[in-house]
């Protein structure tokens, strides 16, 4: 079965045509944000040329499946919140669609596809415009009563003086060290927006940060949010002990940087007994999402989005 995935992520909207693991066609599209990326998303599908059966959406944020909607995702698709996507789909593409969080998908996409390929127990943490988590125990994808499982941990707080953060907490890891963070450090501290200038004046973003990592205005910025990383991942493993742990997003570009360091902070700071879970990163960290929906199509009933 050909499955449109589309995953509609903080920056970018990724689209592809997968038949399980086999991309058949992909593209990218610039996040607007505004409704107007439906009709973007559809013209983009058509202009790939490749057939589907199924479609499967993935949004940031807490996702009601049972609706087909975005509930919740602070700061990001305001303009989506409560949208019925499935008969948007079948409206734009004749198919209805599930619908799934992203980081739920992109860890399903590991653990069936990936780097986690088998693991039965794992955790993904993503890293990007927010940090996205998901749970997987006993091989089933974590969700609660409320479909809140696993996706927060990016709220957990890594600091009790520190920021406000979008979601109404105080000090999560996301307002610590995620790109929208890393934007609002750099407004407020101008040797730091100097150091992280991109040629084309656009904000700058985790690439910059590591990539720059040893300039004087950026190494003790770039200290701060391995720590916060490292925080989050800690709370995800002492929740769910995992096998094994993803990590990911555009910032895992350079794990050869940042997973020997994270590996080492969160090894050092679990609990004495607890089990140390090797850390890994996608080699097509684009892709996770993307084939976590493809293989949501094809599991039984209680696994779909």
């Amino acid at each position: 079965m050909n499955t449109l995935c589309i995953d509609f992520g903080g920056t970018e909207i990724k689209l592809g045509v997968l038949d399980g693991s086999r991309v058949l066609a992909a593209t990218a599209l610039p996040n607007s944000g505004g409704s107007g990326d439906l009709d973007a998303v559809r013209a983009a599908s058509a202009a790939m040329g490749a057939a589907f059966d199924a479609v499967a959406i993935a949004v940031p944020g807490v996702a009601d499946r049972s609706t087909a909607s975005l509930v919740a995702a602070h700061g990001k698709y305001a303009w989506a919140h409560g949208l019925d996507l499935d008969a948007w789909s079948r409206r734009a593409f004749g198919v209805p669609a599930a619908v799934e969080n992203d980081a739920r998908a992109a860890l399903l996409g590991e653990v069936v596809h990936g780097c986690a390929a088998g693991a039965q127990d794992a955790v993904l943490v993503t890293l990007g415009t927010g940090i996205g988590t998901a749970a997987l125990a006993g091989g089933e994808l974590l969700r609660g009563p409320h479909d809140h499982a696993g996706i927060l941990g990016g709220h957990v707080t890594v600091d009790l003086d520190g920021p406000a953060c979008t979601c109404g907490n105080v000090g999560c890891a996301e307002a610590a060290a995620s790109t929208w963070a890393l934007q609002r450090d750099a407004a407020a501290d101008p040797a730091l927006a100097d150091a992280l200038r991109r040629e084309d004046g656009s904000a700058p973003g985790l690439r910059e940060l590591i990539e720059r990592r040893t300039a004087a205005a950026v190494a003790p910025v770039f200290d701060r949010y391995v720590r916060a990383w490292s925080a989050a991942v800690v709370a995800m493993c002492h929740a769910y002990d995992p096998e094994v742990v993803v990590v990911s997003g555009g910032a895992l570009r350079a794990a050869d940087v940042l997973l020997p360091r994270l590996t080492a902070l969160v090894h050092a700071h679990l609990w004495s007994s607890s089990f140390r879970p090797p850390l890994l990163t996608p080699p097509e960290p684009e892709h996770s999402v993307l084939l976590g929906l493809s293989a949501a199509s094809g599991r039984p009933r209680k696994d779909l989005p």
